[in-house]
């Protein structure tokens, strides 16, 4: 008697896995997106924050004032490299970002971090951001829909 496996019984089988592997990719794909919108919540709070820590610095006089600012940082640079304290005498830098955390959802890895956001000057409408003199908020420039429904633009 031989043992063994049958023709039938080998494309039987591999027809199975086919599908299996074939309803589990839609699977991976899902996860690898939600992951993505997990670090842009996670970036776009981190940047928030900072551009909120500015302006509380800004309001207790702890940068320096001018007639003309809004009390936002020029650029997202300003938030990494750091501004001069002059409540200090010594003339410190009070740091708000330790890095800028880049757009996930960017095609270009090699665009540097600040060039991933679109920003958004205190001047400009909420409905049609523009930059301006300032850096009042930030958002994703991708054109693709979150799994909320929602576009990325508007998280």
């Amino acid at each position: 008697m031989v043992r063994g496996f049958t023709l039938i019984e080998l494309v039987v089988t591999v027809a199975i896995i086919g599908i299996l592997a074939a309803g589990a990719m839609p699977l991976a794909e899902l996860a690898a997106q939600r992951e993505r919108e997990s670090e842009l919540r996670i970036a776009l709070r981190q940047i928030r924050a900072g551009l909120d820590a500015y302006k509380a610095a800004y309001t207790e006089a702890r940068i320096e004032q001018r007639v003309d600012a809004s009390g936002y940082p020029p650029d997202l640079a300003s938030l990494v490299n750091g501004v001069p304290d002059v409540s200090t005498p010594a003339g410190k830098r009070i740091y708000f970002l330790r890095r800028l955390p880049r757009d996930p959802f960017h095609p270009d890895p090699t665009v540097p971090a600040a060039a991933t956001w679109g920003l958004r000057s205190y001047a400009s409408p909420p409905d049609e951001p523009a930059e301006g003199k300032d850096v009042y908020d930030v958002y994703s420039k991708s054109t693709r829909t979150g799994l909320n429904g929602v576009p990325y633009r508007e998280w």
